[in-house]
């Protein structure tokens, strides 16, 4: 009988610590009962926190005895740090925080090398939530907003408490240093005093971890909630108004980061309304913020209703005011020319401005990548876009060259990442997403690293045990492959060859090649980006098309204008391309684009095959969420394949290769699915 009631107890305890492992804790699983001292000479609600992480996730020799040491060298930038043996040596407070964090994810990891330094790559390093005040949250996957409950109820509860504090502890364990609390469409009512107070006590919880926060502020804001009869920004009134919120802001929260502003975008309101520029918006935000050492991020996705290719009008529209902006306002730039695709080359704008910083924009949450459904490691797509080189000042320009302050020896430099964080329990609807969190800070921090070394980081440290390297061949090594490898999937099952935005009209989940309605914008449609007739497939931007391609410095302009030396993953984003037009390896545009298609269902479903076989080797609860998720993609990859091949032969007039597997649905049954919000 008492062996029975030890074997249930056993089994119960054991069914507890497996629910335990549901994601919550992230990558910060490391706890330890090893004995640790530190010395330090002053005191900081920073300092106390990495105090703490050391004596409860210590992971070195017992006893042992750890220094916090200041020191102005001149190898340590900013908040930076350098680890020496036994000590943590940093010019600021948050500076041994960070190395704390570098230190314990070091033991973690097992290495064991004494001296090791580090500078931000970034001086701001910020998470962009586009959560509405109302709770929702904009293009997220993951439950509702940490931050905002409804438009009545402005508390913080001991148990939000607690959460921004581990939000806070994560975001500093990569060192990301600034959050946007709202939505870029934002709500006026985020300026008005309930709404500050809370901005205020939620600036307190994340200060200690080195969280500065923003707010994303709309332009109409002195007419909405100041009743001014305007929002000129040339108008002494409007300016005065923002000088005195600036003010009100800085009086509750003094480290208060600035604004993040959407203006004159997808319905937003902006200075153009009153016949102003986006420089004379920008510059009085500016103004007003400048004396408390804010800043304005001012972001350049901008397009108009127009005849003009979407893709060069962000580029058109603010090349014209390179070196017109005041010092503290930075230009808030998308990846690629587009929308956050799955393969776009880079922003011209990267390359062109000269005179003004410019900021990368990366969207962390999966608006057009599956969303919180589908597995897609995105630390590929972010070294892709940092690796790009504009050719600005010559060779060797890339992305992160120009935008980190290398080139042009600035400190004014910030990267900002789209948050995919909500209420959920594991913080990003699907165990895999927490990945391109922590890939996106480690980036921010260190725009050199290395995908393959990201991904072996996280999934060390949020799948095993301390230093559990038997695992290396039978979970690590399968596990890395295949997030490596998961972008470039789904752009072979969604997108290849340098198609983009086919999407489901609204929540751009599944594929829509046909959406062609007439009663909206054509650049909000499918057939306005693939251009799909008999002749063949693709967006002429040559020389003879809309010319985007003058936007590049050579040789990239010659490289991409010219059909056969045009990357073939950027085939169809700058050619229409004949179906009979014949790839580098001999196949003719229709027969690639098959395989491409059929290549990329075939890789899901090798990953369900990798990830089945990790059973055992990790925990009940995250396994099976990763493999329902799993079969859901592989769904998935099998509708895109089938919608976009059943379509776009209704033009090529060509067979499927008979050694693809055959589509399983029929077009028109697919077409009725695209129109649900919901493919489940």
């Amino acid at each position: 009988m008492k062996r029975t009631i030890y074997l249930v107890l056993t089994f119960i305890a054991c069914a507890y610590l497996a629910k335990a492992e549901d994601g919550h804790e992230l990558w910060l699983r490391g706890k330890s009962a090893a004995s640790v001292q530190i010395q330090h000479s002053r005191k900081s609600s920073v300092l106390d926190i990495a105090i703490n992480e050391l004596k409860t996730g210590w992971l070195g020799k017992n006893e042992a005895n750890i220094k916090f040491e200041f020191s102005q060298h001149a190898s340590i930038k900013g908040d930076g740090f350098r680890l020496e043996q036994d000590k943590i040596i940093a010019r600021t407070d948050l500076g041994i925080l960070y190395g704390t964090y570098e230190l314990l994810r070091r033991q973690y990891l097992g290495k064991t090398d004494d001296h090791f330094s580090s500078n931000p790559s970034y001086s701001r390093r910020i998470l962009n939530h586009w959560d509405n005040l109302d709770g929702s949250v904009e293009r997220g996957y993951a439950g509702q907003s940490i931050f905002w409950k409804n438009d009545q109820d402005l508390t913080i509860s001991k148990a939000d408490e607690a959460l921004y504090q581990l939000y806070g502890r994560a975001n500093a364990s990569i060192g990301i240093n600034g959050t946007v609390l709202n939505n870029v469409n934002a709500s006026a009512k985020i300026l008005t005093a309930p709404y500050l107070k809370k901005v205020q006590a939620i600036a307190g919880i994340l200060r200690p971890y080195g969280l500065k926060v923003y707010l994303s502020v709309n332009f109409s804001s002195p007419v909405t909630i100041g009743k001014l009869k305007t929002a000129d920004p040339l108008d002494p009134l409007v300016r005065k108004w923002w000088a005195n919120k600036a003010k009100e802001i800085y009086q509750l929260i003094p480290d208060f980061g600035g604004f993040l502003v959407k203006a004159n975008s997808e319905g937003q309101p902006g200075p153009q309304d009153f016949g102003r520029t986006h420089v004379d918006g920008a510059n009085m935000m500016a103004d007003a913020v400048s004396p408390f050492n804010g800043i304005v991020m001012w972001r350049a996705f901008v397009y108009q209703t127009s005849e003009q290719d979407r893709t060069k009008q962000a580029y058109t529209e603010f090349l014209r005011y390179d070196g017109k902006l005041k010092k503290n306002v930075i230009l808030q730039v998308k990846n690629g020319p587009l929308d956050f695709q799955p393969r776009e080359p880079f922003s011209a704008l990267f390359g062109a401005m000269n005179q003004t910083p410019v900021m990368p924009e990366f969207q962390i949450t999966q608006e057009y990548l599956g969303q919180s459904k589908q597995l897609a490691f995105l630390s590929t797509l972010w070294e892709e876009c940092l690796n790009s080189d504009t050719y600005q000042k010559g060779k060797g320009s890339t992305v992160a060259v120009v935008t980190d302050g290398t080139q042009d020896k600035s400190t004014f430099t910030a990267i900002a990442g789209v948050a995919n964080i909500g209420s959920d329990r594991n913080w990003t609807g699907h165990i895999f997403a927490q990945a391109n969190w922590y890939a996106f800070g480690r980036l921010a921090w260190n725009n050199q690293l290395k995908s393959e070394d990201i991904a072996d980081e996280w999934i060390r440290q949020t799948f095993l045990g301390v230093r559990e390297n038997a695992k290396d061949q039978s979970f690590v090594k399968p596990v890395k492959k295949m997030m490596l490898e998961s972008r470039e999937a789904i752009v072979n099952y969604m997108m290849p060859l340098g198609l983009h935005h086919i999407f489901a009209e609204g929540h751009h989940y599944g594929p829509a090649p046909w959406f062609a309605n007439t009663k909206i914008r054509a650049d909000w449609t499918s057939v306005y980006y693939h251009k799909a007739d008999l002749e063949g497939l693709g967006f002429n931007r040559s020389q003879s098309g809309s010319n985007a391609v003058a936007q590049y410095h050579e040789p990239l302009r010659s490289r991409f204008d010219d059909l056969n030396t045009c990357p073939e993953e950027y085939l169809l984003w700058f050619h229409h391309v004949p179906w009979t037009y014949r790839l580098r390896n001999g196949q003719d545009l229709w027969t690639a684009l098959c395989y491409r298609y059929d290549t990329g269902v075939q890789q899901v479903r090798d990953f369900q095959k990798t990830w089945d076989k990790m059973h055992g080797l990790v925990d009940e609860e995250r396994f099976m969420a990763v493999q329902s998720k799993l079969r859901i993609q592989s769904r998935d990859a099998q509708i895109w394949k089938d919608a976009c091949l059943l379509y776009f032969q209704t033009f090529s007039k060509r067979e499927i290769p008979f050694d693809i597997e055959r589509p399983v649905h029929d077009l028109d049954a697919l077409k009725t699915l695209s129109k649900s919000k919901s493919y489940e």
